[in-house]
């Protein structure tokens, strides 16, 4: 149960993100929330962005552990470790 209303609220915030995202040229995808980790896929112009790890580090996973406190880490995955 615990582990649903986390994920609910990681998909929440998610959500919130994305505009700010999409203003820039790109977007995020929530992939799956496993073991305590947040797996997402930037897309778009966030993909290639130089400030990528910026962004996912102290954007993203910053603002999903202040309401999910139990998320070790936030994994951007690439297109080709998805398939």
């Amino acid at each position: 149960m615990e582990k649903q209303t986390n994920e609910q609220k990681i998909k929440e915030i998610i959500d919130m993100l994305r505009p700010f995202l999409i203003n820039d040229g790109g977007n995020i995808e929530f992939i799956k929330y496993e073991n305590d980790i947040v797996y997402i896929q930037m897309m778009g112009a966030c993909a290639n962005c130089h400030m990528l790890d910026l962004t996912l580090k102290e954007g993203i996973e910053a603002a999903i552990k202040e309401e999910v406190p139990t998320v070790k880490e936030v994994i951007n995955l690439k297109k080709e470790e998805l398939s």
